[in-house]
């Protein structure tokens, strides 16, 4: 969740290999990252929600996280959320180009990671029985306690905006360095405590769109809310965060 660092005039300029060569890495940091997010997280719900409940369930979204802000955060900046990528885009912590980079790579980290939870879970006899089987987000029919569209979006651009003012907050250079990684993940895992029975907590597009290519009908049909939910929650995040900044 950092930007990339740009060459000062006190610093020799990087040879015209080392920036595709260091671009490659961010982006695969993406994707390993998200990709353990999804595994993590959406397993949690898939394999073990009847034993670590819903409390469980977001402590493993939440973890997964806080894991990954160490384990990557200084290749990438750990986003592994397009709603991140773009609130640190509103706030000119990264460019274009790359912003486009980590969210497609983010979205095939989501897929790869609903995948392999869909593929393992093929193992219970009955598994493709259930309606809803990779914890996939949803509204109305298809939240997990019947909540309208209008709640779920609403809950949606709420908990996002919540969530990017902490990762903007506790990326500030005000805050001591290397603790980061703690309130973010924690944040989501308060995120999730709320919300995994309004939608089954996105906040996260590419979290979303890994369970819902795979669960198909509604909850893919679905699927737009939580796209454009969580950027508007995150866009409106970076330009308070701006704002203040300023």
């Amino acid at each position: 969740m950092s930007t990339t660092e740009m060459p000062t005039e006190s610093s020799p300029a990087p040879t015209p290999t080392e920036p595709k060569s260091n671009a490659a890495k961010k982006y695969v940091a993406e994707l390993i990252g998200t990709f353990v997010l999804v595994f993590m997280g959406v397993g949690s719900a898939v394999f073990a929600a009847q034993y670590i409940y819903v409390f469980g369930v977001a402590f493993a979204f939440g973890l997964s996280l806080l894991v990954m802000v160490y384990a990557i955060g200084n290749i990438s900046g750990c986003h592994i959320n397009p709603a991140v990528t773009l609130s640190m885009l509103v706030v000119d912590k990264i460019s274009v180009k790359d912003a486009v980079m980590y969210i497609i790579f983010q979205c095939l980290g989501g897929v790869l990671g609903a995948g392999a939870v869909f593929g393992i879970a093929q193992g219970k006899p009955g598994f493709l029985t259930n309606g809803n089987f990779l914890g996939a987000n949803g509204y109305g029919v298809a939240s997990p306690d019947g909540y309208s569209l209008e709640a779920c979006f609403a809950a949606e651009v709420l908990l996002t905006f919540l969530f990017l003012l902490v990762i903007h907050g506790s990326l500030s250079d005000k805050v001591p360095k290397g603790f980061a990684g703690i309130p973010i993940g924690l944040s989501l895992v308060m995120i999730h405590l709320v919300s995994i029975p309004i939608t089954n907590t996105s906040v996260n597009p590419a979290r979303s769109l890994g369970p819902a290519l795979f669960v198909q009908g509604q909850w893919l049909s679905q699927l737009w809310l939580f796209w454009v939910a969580p950027i508007i929650g995150a866009v409106l995040a970076g330009l308070l965060w701006k704002a203040l900044k300023t």
